[in-house]
């Protein structure tokens, strides 16, 4: 029964994404809500210029909207729409902000990392007053320690971290969607086997929303997700990884966004150190493009990288 509403949760999630696509997308584009696009990128970027952003607002309220029918209304709920759709309005103040002054930078780096570590703060509080363990679970080998106190500061840089690391993703048609749907989908069938229908039904409600998006930002691309979305969907994929308590398999899971932040991570300290770039341009998706690859070879090339990690996560998590 439990797989059934987890099903029906994704395909209404999708339907919503779809219906409110062609809603949204014209409003956007009245409003003058188009993408300012970074001039030292790749050049080919630049006739995406204008193109409606914000659409992350088309996923938050699809997943919202099928979770509140679909889920249960407790603790889990709540962390997990405080988290997604907490992380998804700091994103859409930030995308505002860019609109609003026409500028490719919107919140400035602190004002985005005090509504991060608030919104991560308020999970932790929640998690303590509904007695979440604070065991961490080491995958493969089934060994467990507590990290006491330790485990909310561990949750809070992981917040930080991965919503970043998935906000780095987002720069081509079609990436962080697919992507992200890969992610979810797993932490879905790990929900399933650890009985916590709850969170399988958040899970697939964030993929029936992100593939209902997709649609409309398969390449090319009609509208972008902005941060409202990119943040909105790391703040959820971290929530569903600490409930699950598989908190360290995010790194395997999330493979992709890890080796998407590294990149840029890479980038700067060496050209900071030894005044080198390590890749052409980062994040790494970037320089793919300035090799001479297609950028829907690209987004083609890290789905199945990402497929890959979700099943070796899977069967590391003995799900498969």
């Amino acid at each position: 029964m439990d797989f059934n509403i987890v099903m029906i949760t994704l395909g209404v999630a999708f339907l919503l994404a779809v219906i409110m696509g062609p809603l949204f997308i014209p409003l956007l584009r009245r409003l003058k809500f188009g993408q300012q696009i970074r001039t030292d990128g790749p050049q080919g970027h630049l006739k995406k210029a204008g193109t409606p952003t914000m659409g992350g607002i088309i996923i938050m309220l699809a997943l919202a909207l099928a979770v509140l029918r679909f889920g249960e209304k407790n603790m889990e709920t709540v962390i997990l729409l405080l988290a997604s759709l907490g992380y998804g309005f700091i994103g859409f103040l930030d995308d505002y902000i860019k609109i609003l002054f026409k500028r490719s930078l919107g919140l400035t780096a602190k004002q985005k990392l005090i509504g991060q570590l608030l919104i991560s703060a308020i999970v932790c509080l929640l998690l303590v007053q509904s007695g979440h363990s604070t065991d961490i679970r080491i995958p493969f080998f089934d060994v467990s320690f507590d990290l006491g106190w330790l485990y909310f500061p561990f949750i809070v840089f992981l917040m930080l971290g991965t919503s970043n690391a998935v906000n780095f993703t987002d720069g081509l048609d079609g990436l962080l969607a697919g992507t992200s749907a890969i992610a979810f989908g797993a932490y879905a069938i790990i929900a399933l086997n650890n009985t916590q229908p709850n969170v399988a039904i958040f899970s697939a409600a964030m993929v029936g929303a992100v593939l209902g998006f997709l649609v409309f930002n398969a390449h090319p691309a009609k509208v972008f997700m902005g941060d409202t979305g990119s943040l909105g969907i790391g703040g959820g994929l971290v929530a569903v990884a600490i409930l699950t308590k598989a908190e360290i398999l995010l790194a395997l899971i999330g493979g992709v966004f890890l080796t998407e932040i590294l990149s840029v991570v890479i980038q700067v300290v060496s050209f900071k150190t030894r005044g080198k770039r390590v890749f052409k341009m980062s994040p790494i998706h970037h320089h793919f493009e300035l090799v001479g690859w297609s950028e829907w070879r690209v987004v083609i090339s890290f789905w199945t990288a990402g497929l890959i990690l979700a099943g070796l996560g899977l069967y590391i998590n003995e799900v498969l």
